[in-house]
């Protein structure tokens, strides 16, 4: 059965990120599950919050999930470069979740758990135990190159952020307290992250973009373009496309789709909403100001 992302376009995050959602089946994701959302929360200070996900995009996400009655749903937050209490307090998310009362985890926190790895430079990882008990896991995060993976998408959002960075560090990448294989091989590490949790939905946001480099310090840019999917790696391939790059180019995709954990073809992936040719129009227009059509690869 064809893959489907949805593709959507409006100038409020609220109503893109609906009408994304409304292609897909969010009842049988959604009810009476323990949904946890994980918005992207790497590092922000109150002169730029623009690497990590937006409050209006946080309220909008659990505001579409209360309506299909959660038995529990749960903010997880695990910034991976600053404390995630402090990331939530810029970036307003935190009034967010005051606001809607709905449950909050820094996964960064003990107590943790060790999980058994497959795959990768990692024969384990160390998370915050509660992450086992999701039943249904957002990934909502940003579009955004990355200087080391290629792009910020549904998949590096959840596989970077599970490992609780308090037994790691901050940065984990940093490995400071010399247990972490992670920088061994990062884009391996993320397909065993993959295989072990994989995100039930991916929803990847414009608002805003990252370009030139990342995943922070780069050019921020105002999109209104919004994908999701069910197949993180068919989101983050049309994600991918939508900077520029094809499936190949992306390491962690490459060997994703080698190894059969989703579709990486974008001839075999159904778009839903707005076609790919007219997103990347919009993409490279407001990133860009180039109005040429680019045909998707």
């Amino acid at each position: 059965m064809m893959t489907s992302v949805a593709l959507t376009h409006h100038t409020e995050i609220g109503p893109a990120m609906e009408e994304a959602l409304n292609f897909l089946p969010a009842d049988r994701l959604l009810r009476n599950k323990i949904v946890a959302i994980h918005p992207n929360d790497t590092t922000a200070t109150e002169e730029d919050t623009s690497a990590v996900t937006q409050a209006d995009t946080l309220e909008a996400a659990i505001r579409y999930v209360k309506r299909f009655q959660p038995r529990e749903l749960i903010v997880s937050g695990g910034s991976g470069a600053s404390e995630t209490d402090e990331v939530f307090r810029i970036t307003g998310m935190d009034r967010v979740i005051e606001k809607e009362q709905v449950r909050y985890v820094d996964h960064n926190k003990p107590p943790f758990a060790t999980v058994l790895l497959d795959y990768g430079p990692m024969k384990e990882v160390v998370v915050h135990e509660g992450i086992l008990r999701y039943e249904t896991i957002i990934s909502l995060s940003q579009l955004k190159v990355h200087s080391q993976s290629v792009i910020v998408g549904a998949i590096k959002n959840i596989t970077m952020s599970w490992p609780a960075a308090d037994y790691y560090g901050h940065p984990r990448m940093a490995n400071k307290y010399g247990r972490s294989g992670m920088v061994e091989d990062k884009n391996a590490f993320i397909v065993g992250m993959l295989k072990r949790f994989r995100p039930h939905l991916g929803i990847v946001t414009g608002h805003p973009a990252m370009i030139a480099t990342g995943p922070t310090g780069g050019i921020a840019v105002e999109t209104g373009l919004v994908a999701a999917g069910l197949d993180p790696v068919s989101v983050d391939t049309v994600c991918a496309s939508l900077l520029g790059f094809t499936t190949m180019g992306v390491e962690y995709l490459r060997q994703a789709v080698k190894l059969g954990l989703g579709e990486g073809n974008l001839q075999r992936i159904e778009i839903k909403g707005l076609p790919l040719d007219e997103a990347k129009r919009i993409f490279n227009e407001k990133a860009y100001g180039v109005r040429r059509e680019l045909k998707s690869a």
